[in-house]
This record gives C-alpha cells, structure tokens and sequence, in this order.
C-alpha cells in the first residue's frame, strides 16, 4: 500500500500535476460576458446545481474508469466523474449546452406535476426556441414537435429532444472526447503509475489530478 506522495515515483508525480493542471483550466470558469439581449430569469433549478455539482470532482478517475468510458459513451453518462470530465471537454469546445440540456431533460422527469408546465416553458425558452441563450442543435420536426408538446407539458415532452442531442453527443463530441489529449492523459498516468509503483493504488495520486494538492 502506498505510504503516501513522498513514496510515488518522480515520474509519476509529474505526470499527475501535468494533468492537474490540464483539468483545472478546463473547469475554470469562462470570463463574464455581456448581458444576453433576451436574459431569462430564472431560478437555479436542480438540474443546474447537479451539472454544477458534477463539473467538479474530487477524485480524478481510475484506471478502470477511464478504460469504461473508451468502452461505451453509456459508461461516461452514467459516472458522476465521467460526466464531470466530458462536461469540460464541452465546455472546451463551446457546446457545453448540449449536456446541460440533456440534464435539464432528467431533472424534468422528476418535476411534480403541479409545476410542470412552468418548467417546461423554462427549458423550451432556455435550449429550444429559436435565438434561445443556449440554444441546442435540433432538427425542424423535432423542435416543432417539442413545442406543441410544451403547450400541453407532461413527463415526456423533452424525450424525443433529448435523444436527439444524447445521439449527437454520442456519435460526434464522444469520438473526440475519446481522442482528446485530456485522456491520452489521464491514461498515460495511470499506466505510468502502474508500471512504475505495483502494488501501489495511486489513490493519493488520483485525488491531485483534479483536486489534491
């Protein structure tokens, strides 16, 4: 077991704080900008603390996370440390609003029913109508399709709309996700540590990618 960072090899170390210091820039927070022409107030809602919550983990992945994510991009929605690095992968290539929206998405399916008309007019404004703040790629059926069912807001009035971005992330921002420098990283470190540490679970190593000192 490892005694710990003073035991971890030089190497190791340094490749650990390089990508540290990758992940980090990552999730800095954009500069402030000027006000939108069509600001929209609205209350942070859950879907926005969860996203906020899981753009920053405490521990970077392991090993065996990261080769799960290569396996599937179902494997990189399903991990709160997984969505918290794609997030920043997005946020890295100026569509970070497609994951937001898809969140937005869960976080509606939970919305009690006295409230969700309101909701979904938020969302529909936010992500959907044309010029929205954050307007995601829809096709012309599927946003028309999307608004009818807001005038009449259920449980499943997003599903369509939300498959469609689910499948554009998965066939378009994944695959560069999946080539992208922050993970040639993040697995180059951990076959570094395992090579050069057996026998060492590189926990403390893990915790200073993304938050340890």
């Amino acid at each position: 077991m490892c005694k710990g960072l003073a035991t971890l090899p030089a190497t190791c170390l340094k490749s650990a704080k390089d990508i540290k210091h990758k992940i980090s820039f990552l999730l800095q927070k954009p500069e402030p900008q000027a006000a939108d022409p069509k600001p929209i107030k609205e209350k942070t809602s859950a879907a926005a603390a969860v996203a906020a919550k899981r753009s920053e983990p405490l521990f970077g992945p392991t090993a065996a996370e990261v080769e799960k994510w290569k396996q599937s991009f179902s494997h990189v929605m399903s991990s709160d440390t997984g969505l918290a690095v794609f997030k920043s992968f997005l946020r890295s290539e100026f569509s970070e609003e497609n994951i937001d929206f898809w969140l937005a998405c869960e976080d509606y399916k939970k919305t009690p029913a006295s409230k969700l008309a309101t909701r979904a007019k938020q969302i529909y404004q936010q992500y959907i109508e044309a010029d929205a703040p954050k307007e995601v790629n829809l096709d012309a059926a599927t946003r028309e399709e999307t608004r009818q069912n807001v005038e009449n807001a259920c449980p499943s009035c997003f599903v369509e709309a939300q498959k469609m971005i689910y499948t554009l992330m998965e066939k378009d921002s994944y695959r560069r996700f999946l080539k992208s420098q922050l993970i040639q990283d993040l697995c180059s470190t951990q076959t570094t540590c395992t090579k050069e540490k057996k026998g060492c679970d590189c926990a403390e190593n893990r915790q200073m990618l993304v938050g340890g000192a």
